[in-house]
């Protein structure tokens, strides 16, 4: 018994108090950064400014011709088209202007128009019109495949299309005469030329490319006259679309508002 109470007078535990946790400053809050150190979007490269186009020289081409000429309204309205100005000398085919030695130098072959182009003189219309197509890169064929076709075409105009149309109109405004089995005759090759073109300008809205070339011009300035060669062109809607197209293109005009009736300088 005297172990049992030894052993109850033993003193009671005493749980020692936990250490009071000392409360821990705040961390200020991080600070927005300055607008020049926020990242920027990467800088899109802005794409370098196209060439000026080169000043346009007055004084570049002379154009010799006759308000009256198909082929000198051709080229005249390549010049309209291009919105290329040009000088005009007017050449007097009924005096005789275009065989004198001074116009003959300009052009061997004594015919109009002659484009004077600088220093340098470039006769035949379908030949200048190539020329000025390379100088102006205007309404010229883009591919090997394309300016093959425009030759093509400037080449089948004048020897199935122009011939006939220019002869039955000359015919009709005295400057010819010939009887009505050669009229006949031209009439049929022209119209025959026609159904080509209109088979043609069925499958595409311009002769030779997807766009306006001076195939376009050249067939155009032979068309013109097709009505003073007393040829209808009602049998033939696809020619007839494509004229009103032509005719209104940017710079077009008639032969009246390109040519001038007298020489005109710029």
């Amino acid at each position: 018994m005297a172990k049992t109470a030894k052993k109850a007078a033993k003193k009671p535990v005493v749980k020692k108090a936990a250490k009071a946790v000392k409360p821990q400053p705040k961390k200020p809050a991080a600070k927005p950064k300055p607008m020049a150190a926020r990242k920027q979007p990467p800088a899109v490269a802005k794409k370098p400014a196209a060439p000026a186009a080169p000043p346009v020289d007055k004084e570049r081409f002379t154009l010799y011709g006759m308000l009256g000429s198909g082929p000198t309204y051709t080229v005249g309205l390549m010049l309209s088209l291009a919105k290329y100005p040009f000088s005009y000398i007017h050449v007097n085919l009924r005096e005789g202007a275009h065989k004198q030695p001074d116009y003959l130098v300009k052009n061997r072959y004594g015919q109009v128009p002659a484009l004077r182009d600088g220093q340098v003189y470039y006769v035949q219309s379908a030949a200048i019109l190539q020329h000025l197509a390379d100088e102006l890169h205007k309404f010229d064929g883009k591919t090997e495949v394309e300016k093959n076709r425009i030759r093509e075409w400037l080449l089948w105009e004048w020897d199935k299309l122009a011939v006939p149309v220019f002869r039955l109109r000359a015919r009709n405004r005295g400057l010819r005469q010939f009887g009505d089995e050669v009229r006949i005759m031209y009439d049929t090759e022209a119209k025959a030329a026609l159904a080509v073109l209109e088979i043609e300008l069925g499958k595409s809205e311009w002769v030779a490319a997807k766009r306006p070339t001076i195939a376009d011009v050249g067939v155009y300035g032979v068309l013109r006259y097709v009505a003073e060669a007393n040829i209808d062109l009602t049998p033939y809607p696809h020619v007839s679309a494509w004229k009103k197209r032509f005719e209104a293109l940017p710079g077009f005009g008639t032969p009246e508002q390109i040519l001038p009736m007298e020489s005109r300088l710029l």
